[in-house]
């Protein structure tokens, strides 16, 4: 190209200083005049387009970023600004490309290696972004930005110590940095740190009170601590600063649910399907959705499997009042869960997910229906047993149980290593050594053991059928040969209390809506007993209760 002519590029100058200053008007006025003058300018049609990207017009600031590209192809910033305003379109495959040409035209460009970490991470793959992250901060390891995100994909891989270390740097070097302090108190909520989290979100806000997912996140840490009030005056914040913010209004209905709030926590837990977007686990039915409206009488209701096998479990109970009003009820459950779900009362037709359905007219997803039925406190469908286990299975646990040598106690003490809250619900076995010494015959009903768990089984008082528990069936069966179960919340909680067996609950001090708030009972579920956490992660606290409990014969 041709020199510009020196007013062009005092121009040009002028409209950097206006951009970097944040007058964006009077820098596009510039930027617009130096191309009146050259029409083919790149600097001013990349950072033109940048601007548009600053301003939300992604389709204008790819198609200026392109035209200084015909120019300028191997200006490795230009990449890395095209793939922002792409990503900013939804157009990721072209954006991740852009993002890594970018790099192999500078290596040492930091910013092309966090971006790219961005994208992974927004797909959901945050074991592909940390990498990237990394990346970024061995070109330059005070890039606060990079520190930031490598700490939130960190949280997201459930690895809230290591993100600690990552986003303390970064607030070492920048200390009010918003993001930072909001990933931060995300970290310490996953540590059960509740009270530090509360002071980072509240220490975010300062800096950006308008960000609505600090009011939510916030808003989870105070519920967690027993300060529902509050708890739901951050979600509603959160809602006024973004209409409809799905996971904001679920967790405000959470937060009314553990409260017993039921006429206003069910309606509010019906945004669970919004606020789970792509993960969500409710499928569609061209089948009308039943809420209660419409009566039931003659016509055929599908209720299918949402989430847990615990919530399935929970729900089963409803199945017979379905019937009694009219319904023919079809339930669509996991395969663990079909033997199960054919003892409970009401005729239903059972099928195992991904079999055929039968023809219905109406469709419920389990977790909707104590809203359909009007559920309060006082109207849960609280009779037990409305599970049993099968006659065959009964005698065979029988004949291998043989006879008791003493109060038999069946104990469940951990659940699924993946599940997103395992670190507050499970327990170390080596927690439950002193109740083994007691009077009783121990049965373990886990059907999985971690590695440190199964290490200490062969110096315990503990029989392992875990060969023997291949479905929540066979589970059943030794279960129903118990005196007492105990268990953390776990599916096993659910099955013991719907088969009418003794059950005692142990729970950490922020436990499940469903367990409501300071009781030492359930109404879901008549012969359970809640054992809690004093305080956060004072399992100890809750074993030794436990053990007192076993000693004096309760």
């Amino acid at each position: 190209m041709s020199p510009l002519p020196e007013a062009a590029r005092a121009a040009l100058q002028a409209a950097f200083d206006h951009h970097q200053a944040g007058r964006l008007a009077e820098a596009e006025a510039l930027y617009r005049q130096v191309l009146q003058h050259a029409p083919g300018q790149p600097d001013a049609l990349h950072y033109l387009g940048v601007l548009a990207q600053q301003c939300g017009h992604h389709a204008a600031a790819v198609e200026l970023i392109k035209q200084a590209l015909r120019v300028i192809p191997g200006h490795a910033h230009c990449h890395l600004h095209l793939g922002l305003a792409l990503q900013s379109l939804g157009r990721l495959d072209e954006a991740l490309a852009s993002y890594r040409h970018a790099q192999g035209l500078d290596p040492r460009l930091p910013e092309a290696h966090n971006n790219e970490g961005n994208l992974l991470l927004d797909q959901g793959d945050a074991a592909a972004a940390v990498p990237c992250f990394e990346r970024a901060l061995a070109l330059n390891p005070d890039f606060v930005v990079a520190l930031n995100n490598r700490g939130m994909a960190l949280v997201a891989l459930g690895r809230p110590e290591a993100a600690l270390a990552a986003l303390d740097r970064a607030l070492a070097l920048q200390s009010n940095h918003p993001e930072a302090l909001l990933n931060r108190g995300n970290a310490l909520q996953a540590l059960n740190r509740f009270e530090e989290a509360i002071a980072a979100y509240s220490r975010s806000l300062e800096g950006r009170p308008d960000n609505p997912d600090a009011h939510n996140n916030l808003g989870h840490a105070l519920d967690a601590s027993g300060r529902p009030a509050e708890a739901i005056a951050s979600f509603q914040r959160a809602q006024a600063l973004r209409p409809e913010f799905a996971a904001a209004l679920w967790n405000e209905g959470v937060a009314r649910l553990r409260q017993g709030d039921f006429a206003a926590g069910w309606r509010l837990f019906e945004w669970r399907h919004r606020a789970l977007g792509a993960r969500r686990l409710v499928r569609e039915y061209q089948q009308p959705l039943w809420l209660g409206a419409e009566p039931l009488a003659g016509r055929t209701l599908l209720i299918h499997h949402e989430q847990g096998l615990g919530d399935t479990l929970q729900m089963l109970r409803y199945v017979p009042e379905l019937a009694a009003r009219g319904a023919r009820v079809v339930i669509e459950v996991p395969t663990a869960l079909e033997a199960l779900a054919r003892s409970v009362p009401g005729d239903p037709l059972v099928v195992a997910e991904g079999s055929p359905l039968p023809s219905f007219e109406l469709q419920c997803p389990m977790m909707s229906l104590p809203l359909a039925c009007g559920t309060t406190l006082e109207t849960i469908p609280a009779t037990v047993p409305y599970l049993a286990a099968t006659a065959e299975s009964r005698d065979t646990w029988a004949k291998r149980l043989g006879s008791a040598t003493g109060r038999r106690i069946g104990l469940a003490w951990s659940g699924s290593p993946g599940h997103q809250n395992d670190r507050q619900r499970s327990i170390p076995l080596s927690l439950f050594t002193p109740l083994l010494e007691l009077p009783g015959e121990f049965q373990s009903l886990q059907r999985e053991y971690r590695d440190a768990d199964r290490a200490l089984l062969p110096g315990l008082s503990l029989r392992d059928w875990s060969s023997q528990l291949a479905t929540l069936a066979d589970t059943a069966g030794l279960a129903s040969q118990l005196d007492l179960v105990i268990t953390v919340d776990t599916a096993v909680a659910h099955l013991a209390g719907a088969l009418g067996k003794p059950v005692w609950l142990l729970l950490p001090s922020s436990a499940d809506y469903r367990w409501l708030t300071g009781r030492s009972d359930s109404p879901w579920y008549p012969t359970m007993r809640l054992f809690r956490q004093p305080s956060p992660g004072d399992w100890p606290a809750v074993l030794r209760a436990v053990a007192a409990a076993l000693a004096a014969g309760n």
